[in-house]
């Protein structure tokens, strides 16, 4: 490989420099635009947020900032540039090229990529998210349709559905948990929320225990209801089993925590 001569790389190096000025120059002016863009909208939203007197008195507010600012720049701006015509700040001259020689020739390398603010960048690297990673078409979380991690607490349509499932015609807590798909305690807290009576019950074949009472003596808060049919039961699964009912309930495809109440035509 030949070695490049003196004039040779100092002509590149002149030809990555002016490429790197340009590219600076045409990215930095694109920020400022941005920049004010941005605060236009954002004083444009602030002035639209009121109106009548509270308006003007915003509007008067933001004419003696800018007179305010333009004065502020005049006089920096006009000190500086009376500092360095004179001489006495000349000096910056020389720092202030060389940084510009050194940013201008890093940019004028050919892999060189303008760099994008924190918010921008989260903002660009969302929008190139695959489909699936960002979330389902319609805008909901696929989380959301899968079933709960731990147990739920029921709702007065579970107990009336279990009840009516699994009573003989009394229920123990227990037996109502494990036919929700949660837990003795939380059965209990419904329970206690509705006011519903939580006594010594005995169930066929099981014996005493705490629970409630179904049959004559149920609570008018869990007597079932046609009009509950097609309804969503947390947990509960799947039992066509209606000798003690006249409905079936038959489990989701789709969603296995609902269960839907077939109740037979007349």
């Amino acid at each position: 490989m030949k070695t490049p001569t003196t004039m040779q790389w100092i002509r590149t190096a002149g030809t990555r420099i002016y490429t790197g000025s340009s590219r600076l120059t045409t990215h930095y002016a694109a920020r400022a635009v941005q920049a004010a863009q941005r605060r236009y909208r954002s004083v444009k939203e602030w002035l639209a947020s009121s109106s009548g007197l509270r308006w003007l008195a915003k509007l008067a507010l933001l004419v003696a900032a800018a007179g305010l600012l333009r004065k502020i720049v005049m006089k920096v701006g006009g000190g500086l540039y009376e500092r360095l015509h004179s001489g006495a700040a000349g000096w910056l001259l020389w720092p202030a090229a060389a940084l510009w020689i050194i940013a201008a020739y890093r940019a004028g390398h050919p892999a060189w990529k303008p760099r994008q603010p924190p918010a921008e960048q989260a903002a660009e690297d969302g929008q190139e998210q695959p489909a699936e990673e960002a979330g389902s078409p319609d805008g909901q979380d696929d989380a959301l349709e899968q079933p709960p991690a731990g147990p739920v607490r029921p709702n007065l349509l579970d107990l009336r559905l279990a009840l009516a499932r699994v009573g003989t015609p009394h229920a123990h807590l227990a037996v109502l948990a494990t036919a929700i798909g949660t837990t003795p305690e939380l059965v209990r807290e419904t329970l206690d929320k509705w006011q519903i009576p939580v006594v010594a019950v005995r169930m066929q074949d099981r014996g005493t225990s705490t629970g409630v009472k179904g049959g004559d003596a149920i609570h008018p808060a869990l007597a079932l209801d046609p009009n509950d049919a097609d309804v969503v039961a947390a947990g509960q699964p799947g039992n066509n089993n209606s000798n003690n009912a006249s409905f079936e309930t038959v489990p989701d495809e789709k969603n296995p925590v609902r269960t839907h109440v077939i109740w037979p035509t007349q």
